[in-house]
């Protein structure tokens, strides 16, 4: 007897999925094959910022797909240089280098930070990263990483990694050496569970390694394009770091990721960096319409109006249930469960219609589309609250 083969068996098992298949997007809603409808709050990890299927990159696709979708990286092509020139002027830095994904930009930026301790403070190569702390999946990404989880995975990792608590300055400037070049950290840890940084840590580590003489590296990949209220998180302390990586909302669904630096630091020669797709036509002009979108005036400002409901909705919802604080930053938002009901909740809340992320056991992580309507908030929170008395 023939055993039916699963309709997922040609894919790499490589986590566990429930067997659910979308088809159909259109803003804070996906649809699966059977017809199904979810009030999306997980937004493929914060990538789709604009909601799924947005105007604006569906017209980008279409204008620059019947253009031009990609030339060799050997030349210039409109659209990076376009959507490079405005990423500077947004940003205060110089320089823009184009990638896939915000793996590949924290990998570039490692890699440039290293180049520029070879040049500049002899040799140093290490790079004090945070425990807890998430850059990608590559193997020096990985090792950059604090995830307790990858301690001995694909090993030997990459040296050159201390990790220090986030939030201890003391720390850091112990683990600072002649053998270090950078800080690398994200401005709130979105794998740890949303936890910010905080302004007055992020201003004193700007200090600290000008003080020093070492580079200031902050991984933006989640925190960045409008997700915390402002367009890069790191404007809430107003410092401007030495290297910067965007990632995820940059290409508002399609994969494009940015590795920026100030001009001083910018030191690579040529035959260092590069990429067969990097920087191509097609993904730039995506990237150019995102970025317009959330640059329009008023946008940024809602982004903050529909934080402040959700996290009121939370609150109100937590004193119900029992659980603990809310804690994050714009349309990055955590809730403290205080027990190990993270996973039976998102389970449930699928069964229900609405996708939720639990990073760690005892919290819930909410990462909407800075598009999302009032009514959709409320809804979601109506959704969650049947579910939080189920479970309990």
């Amino acid at each position: 007897m023939t055993v039916p083969q699963s309709p997922f068996a040609a894919l790499m098992d490589i986590t566990p999925r429930p067997p659910v298949v979308f088809a159909d997007g259109q803003g804070s809603w996906l649809y699966d094959t059977r017809g199904n409808r979810y009030l999306d709050l997980i937004q493929g990890w914060a990538v789709t910022c604009l909601g799924h299927s947005p105007a604006p990159v569906v017209k980008a696709l279409a204008e620059q797909g019947a253009r031009l979708i990609s030339c060799s990286p050997a030349y210039h092509n409109e659209q990076s240089v376009r959507l490079a020139g405005a990423l500077t002027r947004a940003s205060g830095m110089d320089q823009v280098f184009f990638a896939n994904s915000g793996a590949e930009a924290n990998e570039g930026a490692i890699k440039l930070a290293r180049r520029w301790g070879e040049k500049n403070r002899g040799g140093a190569y290490e790079i004090v990263t945070m425990e807890n702390g998430f850059h990608g999946r590559t193997l020096a990404t990985m090792s950059a990483s604090g995830k307790p989880a990858w301690k001995t995975l694909f090993e030997p990792k990459v040296p050159g990694f201390p990790k220090v608590p986030i939030g201890d300055l003391g720390a850091v400037e112990a683990a600072i050496t002649d053998r270090t070049v950078a800080v690398m950290l994200e401005p709130i840890q979105g794998e740890a569970g949303v936890i910010p940084a905080g302004v007055d840590y992020l201003k004193a580590l700007h200090e600290l390694t000008a003080k020093r003489g070492i580079l200031l590296i902050l991984d933006e990949i989640q925190t960045g394009m409008g997700r915390t209220g402002t367009l890069f998180a790191c404007e809430q302390a107003g410092i401007v770091p030495d290297i910067m990586t965007l990632g995820k909302g940059l290409g508002g669904g399609v994969p494009l990721a940015a590795l920026m630096a100030r001009r001083e630091v910018s030191c690579f020669e040529y035959g260092d960096q590069g990429g067969t797709f990097n920087g191509n036509a097609l993904m730039c002009a995506v990237g150019s319409a995102v970025l317009a979108e959330i640059t329009a005036p008023g946008f940024l400002e809602r982004v903050q109006t529909a934080s402040d409901r959700l996290w009121k909705g939370l609150e109100a919802l937590s004193g119900r249930h029992g659980f603990g604080a809310v804690r994050g930053q714009g349309l990055l938002l955590a809730l403290d469960l205080k027990k190990p009901v993270g996973p039976e909740i998102v389970a449930e809340a699928l069964a229900d219609g609405l996708l939720l992320n639990a990073p760690r056991p005892d919290s819930l992580r909410f990462m909407p589309a800075l598009t999302i309507a009032d009514a959709e908030i409320d809804q979601a929170l109506a959704m969650l609250d049947a579910v939080c008395r189920r479970v309990a």
